[in-house]
C-alpha cells in the first residue's frame, strides 16, 4: 500500500518531532500506536515519565494553526488510547501528554498540554 501525500506530510512532521524530542533527551518507546479507541503519534520516555505525544503539522497558521487543531475530541481519543496502552503495565508509570505543533518552519513543544485524570 502506497502512502498518500497527506500521510507523507504527517510522517515528515513526526520525523521532525522525534528528532527534536530525541535531541532534548527523550527516548522513543513506540511510534504510531493504534488501537480501537484512538492513536498516539509518539510514545517517549523522559526519565521516569512516559510521554504521549500528539504531533500536529500545518503549512501556515491560517485557521488557528497546528495547535488549534488539537480539539477536545482529539484530546479525549488520545487519553483513551493512552489508557488502552497502559493496560500492559502492572504498575503505572508517571505519565504526561505533550503536543508538538509545527506551523511551517516553526516548531513549538508544549509539555503537559493535555491534563486529564487517568
Amino acid at each position: 500500500m502506497t502512502a498518500t501525500g497527506r500521510q507523507l506530510h504527517g510522517q515528515a512532521g513526526e520525523d521532525r518531532a522525534l528528532e527534536y524530542l530525541s535531541s532534548h533527551g527523550l527516548t522513543l518507546v513506540e511510534r504510531n500506536f493504534r488501537c480501537k479507541v484512538g492513536e498516539i503519534d509518539l510514545i517517549m520516555q523522559d526519565w521516569q515519565n512516559l510521554v504521549f505525544v500528539e504531533v500536529r503539522r500545518r503549512d501556515s497558521r491560517d485557521f488557528g494553526g497546528a495547535l488549534a487543531s488539537v480539539t477536545p475530541v482529539k484530546q479525549r481519543r488520545m487519553v483513551r488510547a493512552a489508557q488502552f496502552y497502559l493496560l500492559r503495565y502492572k504498575k503505572l508509570p508517571p505519565c504526561r501528554f505533550d503536543v508538538i505543533a509545527i506551523d511551517g518552519d516553526s516548531l513549538q513543544w508544549l509539555r503537559n498540554a493535555i491534563v486529564e485524570g487517568m
